[in-house]
């Protein structure tokens, strides 16, 4: 990044380019902003919060596009820093715009209030992901007001429709306007650099690795008849025994290089060498975390919704049934391969996403930045990579080739069960964790 001048630097602690200075209040108006995607043609869209956006960034001399892939799904580019493109390419910033509804009976607070209360911002996307937009939008804005604009040509990209897939996104950008990520060699999103605590020690974990997306639709036909007759060809009978078989299946324990360098982390504090036997061990470390981490130390397969006929004494002649599968870098395979068996001849598989899993291996100048900005807020803890249970927008820009991190830093308290606020009841921030995110991402943008 460019260097500071004297000047510059006095400039930086002026409250107007403070990079937390804005974030809480940013992150508050966002989720006031109700972008919920539901999964198909309803919901409001993401084009007040893009157009939010553009004019965050207008507003300090960055020109942004928007693209509407439909009609209120819309995504924000915006080119940002140095020229040409150096050695090391152009890093790619991302962020996601939509969130998942939000039920406001089951919630303490309106899930789109933006709330303060007991220290913490409430509100759906206040960790998925309106959080790291705000640090993300707050950063860039102090450093644009005071001219510390960096040497590396930034792209800064909030994108529409990650939380279905990213299909009318992240996906649109990708194969219609290529043009927009020419030059970037390395990408950083959501969904890492938050802290969990394990005996005593608070660890910040990486996103270095998603596990590959397969969410399936079974369907499974037989031979229509009168549910008083006895009938062999029964759909709902050859569905169920899938969905039954595939529900119970134990997948065996497979570890990743990036788990690999994780599960040695906590086996070093833990007084005990990981290995694949006592990996469920080590990962129940993490506590609350283990929700998510305990997750990708396998394949996995959760039967999450069943169809079949209109009248209970009709056999019908066809049964459905969606399944959410998740499957671990190097071990495609022998999951698609398992599932083919579980399914047996009866029931066929339709794909309503499949996405590759990716792994970048933990190394290099943007791994060393990541640590060195996290270690200079936080100087006991502990920084170590992990593998992503769910699916970001990554897999989409893991497509041109880009090396890709999860690098949305918070420093939480030990007893927040932080994972289960993702897609949760309840979602909330600490306003202290989104001011620590700030300013270590502006520490990681001196770096790059």
């Amino acid at each position: 990044m460019a260097g500071n001048t004297g000047d510059t630097e006095q400039a930086a602690h002026e409250p107007a380019q403070d990079p937390a200075a804005e974030v809480v209040e940013l992150c508050r108006k966002l989720i006031r902003m109700d972008t919920s995607n539901y999964g198909d043609e309803d919901g409001p869209g993401e084009r007040k919060a893009a157009e939010y956006v553009a004019t965050l960034l207008d507003e300090v001399g960055i020109e942004s596009r928007l693209y509407e892939s439909e009609p209120g799904r819309t995504s924000v580019v915006a080119h940002w820093g140095g020229g040409a493109p150096g050695d090391g390419g152009a890093l790619l910033l991302h962020g996601h715009l939509d969130v998942v509804p939000a039920a406001a009976e089951d919630w303490q607070v309106d899930p789109f209030s933006g709330e303060i209360q007991d220290g913490y911002v409430w509100g759906r996307g206040a960790v998925d992901m309106k959080d790291f937009d705000a640090m993300l939008l707050s950063v860039v804005r102090a450093r644009a007001r005071a001219g510390r604009v960096p040497d590396r040509p930034i792209v800064l990209c909030f994108t529409a429709d990650e939380e279905a897939g990213g299909h009318k996104g992240a996906q649109v950008l990708v194969e219609d306007h290529r043009e927009e990520l020419e030059g970037c060699t390395e990408a950083v999103g959501e969904v890492g650099g938050f802290s969990t605590t394990v005996r005593g020690r608070r660890m910040y974990l990486i996103e270095a690795a998603e596990k590959g997306m397969a969410w399936m639709r079974l369907t499974a036909r037989g031979r229509a008849g009168h549910g008083s007759m006895i009938n062999r060809e029964n759909a709902v009978t050859d569905l169920a025994a899938a969905v039954a078989r595939i529900g119970a299946h134990e997948w065996p324990v497979r570890l990743t290089p990036t788990m690999k360098t994780l599960l040695a982390a906590v086996g070093e504090l833990a007084g005990a060498e990981a290995t694949p036997e006592n990996a469920e061990s080590l990962v129940e470390e993490f506590g609350g975390a283990t929700r998510m981490l305990g997750a990708v130390l396998r394949n996995t397969t959760n039967p999450t919704m069943l169809n079949a006929g209109y009248k209970v004494n009709v056999i019908p002649t066809e049964a459905t049934a969606h399944v959410d599968g998740r499957f671990l870098p190097g071990f495609e395979d022998e999951f698609f391969d398992t599932l083919a068996e579980l399914c047996g001849d009866a029931v066929s598989i339709d794909y309503v996403s499949k996405q590759q899993p990716w792994e970048t291996p933990y190394d290099g100048h943007l791994v060393d930045a990541m640590g060195r900005s996290l270690l200079a807020e936080d100087p006991d803890a502990i920084v170590a990579p992990y593998l992503m249970s769910g699916g970001t927008d990554a897999k989409h820009f893991n497509k041109l080739g880009l090396r890709a991190y999860g690098f949305a830093p918070l420093r939480l308290p030990a007893d927040l069960d932080f994972t289960a606020l993702f897609h949760g009841v309840d979602e909330r921030v600490p306003v202290d964790a989104l001011e620590f995110g700030a300013r270590v991402f502006d520490r990681f943008l001196d770096e790059v």
